[in-house]
């Protein structure tokens, strides 16, 4: 397994952030974002960023702030994904090449930038919050999928949920009224995070690192 390696950031600006990322072996086939939930970057995420980097992406996830602060803990979400970016472009990995992938609030915070960034391509694992804001300092995701700039995919397990089934519906055709291209896959019957069904978790993966393929050229 690739190793991850940890560092303490510090931009000009004085923004400090902490990161735990890995390496490709190989060539660097792009930078991608690991959003997760609000506080210190878990033995998941690690495994996230190891699992990428294996894959030939340069992977990176930040130690997101648990203090709201004036913006909320979306605020701090975003806050983090800027400068993590930026962190990755230091590293020499061109914006054209850069990608997020988020899992539930930073699922959630994904899409959210997908609609105001032109990034090579998203990808939100159980983002919630679809028709009404998950935290202070997002949107609704419905009310933004149709302004997505930059290529999103959605997956979603609807753990049989007949409510939640037609709110994931709802994002999709919102999410189809945008000008790029969009996905929104239904897990039927699996969990927000995928932990209760193996099979559906791998195909998961496959269609993210696919989705990423096609489209971090």
């Amino acid at each position: 397994m690739t190793q991850t390696h940890t560092q303490d950031y510090e931009r000009a600006d004085g923004r400090r952030l902490g990161l735990t990322y890995a390496e490709p072996d190989g060539a660097v086939r792009g930078g991608l974002v690991v959003l997760h939930e609000v506080g210190a970057v878990t033995d998941a995420a690690r495994l996230l960023v190891a699992s990428l980097a294996a894959e030939g992406w340069f992977a990176v996830a930040p130690e997101i702030d648990g203090a709201e602060g004036g913006d909320g803990v979306g605020g701090a979400v975003l806050a983090a994904l800027d400068t993590t970016l930026a962190w990755l472009v230091d590293q020499g990995v061109r914006g054209d090449q850069l990608g997020v992938v988020g899992f539930d609030l930073g699922g959630t915070a994904a899409l959210v930038v997908a609609a105001n960034r032109k990034l090579g391509a998203a990808v939100s694992v159980g983002g919630r919050g679809i028709e009404a804001p998950a935290a202070a300092g997002l949107p609704a995701l419905i009310d933004i999928a149709s302004d997505l700039a930059s290529p999103w995919l959605g997956l979603y397990g609807d753990n049989g949920d007949e409510a939640g089934q037609a709110e994931i519906d709802k994002l999709k055709e919102a999410a189809g009224r945008s000008k790029v291209a969009t996905n929104v896959v239904r897990y039927a019957g699996a969990s927000h995070r995928f932990d209760a069904d193996p099979d559906a978790a791998a195909e998961a993966w496959q269609r993210t690192l696919s989705w990423f393929d096609a489209h971090l050229r």
